[in-house]
């Protein structure tokens, strides 16, 4: 068919440019991607039309034809100006991509060649999202898991400090009845350790109860129930000197403070550290800074902290020589770590329970990041405790509901600033943070709710 009334031989002549220009949007799309091939298609088809309407024969005489091609050319060339132009480059990496130079029209007899269009690249699905349950468990495996070699390095060198400071007490202080020194923390029950780093030495102080009896901390000056007193009794029947810890006697009370300082003075300036390091293969230093019984060991492949208690056991307490800082000397502090051990075995022991693998996710994390220092330990595992009562399924696969309940209670303890211990509700855990501790803890943790990912991060 012709077109419009156009010759068939121009029509032919057309149809060589009219194939270049289909080509050349043919590809467009491949080299311009889809907006700019628009742009192109736009401007070559208002091009192609002028061509057109030169090319064709007009009807010579008629004055509505003539008025009809020239309107048609300003809508031609209307269309070309309203064109819209391809965005600009406005990034600094944009700028740094190829820009497309000019369309220049072949030259004669040349041969036009396009390039092939890249084979799609087969997009690989996006990795699935973890549950919380995964992560945890994942965070335990992979970050929670001490090497056995260096725990059984560590307790090597602590019981082997351990019978070096027995024989030493035995033969410098034989008047002093101390028990056999024994080992305890974290690293031994298998509660919250996550480094191998740190292990506390134990000294039981043994006391004649008919000579000595227990202040309850409510009576004491501090009005704390946590912090016993250790009394002297019947003085005028059996006076100073009946027993041999009446020497660390200060206002009749056996007087921590004092049991502290002469046992820091023999780790310091009487106990031949070099010549035992040597013998343990690692260098041993006392800490003389310290206010506490410390103990710094390195070895070639482990660092281990060792803390000495002075520990009295009476009418079921457990009391450390760890009086509060300030003027009281004669504070003893009441210690809950046995019966928070053996409760939470127990408890797990029951219903095949993940509490101790919760508390020690707890204490990685407390331990990780700095405002939480405080948090380790006894806080956490009273929670757990307390949470027990009223949570009663511990299973597995339910860790993720509890660890975000432990959080949820946390939260809620240090909004009221009070953590009574599970076994005396007298007891606030909290009584000795300050008001700006609680406040980073309570916000760091109530942020940890809505996305408790953050607290697995190291920091």
């Amino acid at each position: 068919m012709a077109e419009f009334g156009r010759p068939r031989g121009k029509r032919q002549e057309d149809s060589g440019l009219g194939s270049v220009l289909d080509l050349l949007l043919a590809n467009a799309r491949l080299v311009l991607g889809v907006s700019g091939a628009a742009v192109l298609a736009i401007a070559t088809l208002a091009v192609k039309r002028l061509i057109d309407r030169a090319t064709s024969p007009r009807d010579e005489g008629d004055p509505k034809a003539e008025q009809k091609t020239l309107e048609e050319s300003w809508q031609d060339l209307a269309l070309i100006k309203a064109t819209p132009k391809p965005p600009k480059k406005q990034r600094r990496e944009d700028l740094s991509e190829p820009l497309l130079s000019p369309a220049r029209p072949p030259a004669p007899e040349s041969r036009v060649c396009f390039t092939p269009p890249e084979t799609p690249q087969v997009e690989s699905s996006p990795p699935r999202c973890l549950t919380l349950q995964e992560k945890l468990l994942s965070h335990y495996s992979s970050r929670l898991a001490v090497p056995e070699v260096q725990v059984s390095l560590a307790l090597q060198l602590a019981r082997g400090i351990c019978i070096q400071l027995q024989n030493f007490l035995r033969s410098k202080c034989p008047e002093l009845p101390f028990s056999s020194l024994f080992l305890s923390g974290p690293l031994l029950d298998g509660l919250g350790a996550v480094t191998a780093d740190h292990i506390h030495l134990m000294l039981p102080v043994v006391l004649d109860t008919t000579l000595w009896s227990l202040i309850p901390g409510e009576d004491t000056v501090v009005r704390n129930p946590q912090y016993w007193m250790i009394k002297r009794t019947d003085l005028e029947y059996f006076p100073r000197g009946c027993s041999p810890w009446d020497r660390f006697i200060v206002g009749q009370y056996l007087s921590s403070n004092a049991l502290i300082e002469t046992l820091h003075k023999m780790l310091v300036a009487s106990i031949n550290w070099p010549a035992i390091g040597s013998l343990l293969g690692s260098i041993i230093h006392p800490v003389v800074a310290s206010q506490e019984l410390k103990l710094e060991v390195k070895h070639d492949q482990v660092k281990l902290s060792i803390t000495l208690f002075p520990v009295v056991e009476m009418d079921n307490k457990v009391l450390l020589a760890a009086p509060p800082e300030g003027l009281v000397e004669n504070l003893w502090l009441e210690s809950f770590y046995r019966a928070e051990v053996w409760k939470v075995k127990e408890l797990d022991a029951g219903d095949h329970g993940a509490r101790q693998r919760c508390l020690r996710i707890l204490n990685g994390i407390c331990k990780s990041h700095p405002p939480l220092h405080k948090l380790g330990g006894s806080p956490l595992a009273h929670v757990i405790l307390h949470l027990s009562a009223t949570s009663l399924d511990w299973a597995e696969e339910n860790l993720a509901d509890r660890f975000l309940e432990v959080l949820e209670e946390l939260v809620g303890y240090l909004e009221k600033g009070v953590l009574p211990s599970y076994f005396n509700h007298k007891v606030n855990l909290f009584c000795e943070l300050l008001e700006e501790e609680i406040d980073e803890m309570g916000f760091l943790l109530y942020s940890a709710i809505a996305e408790p990912e953050l607290l697995l991060k190291e920091k």
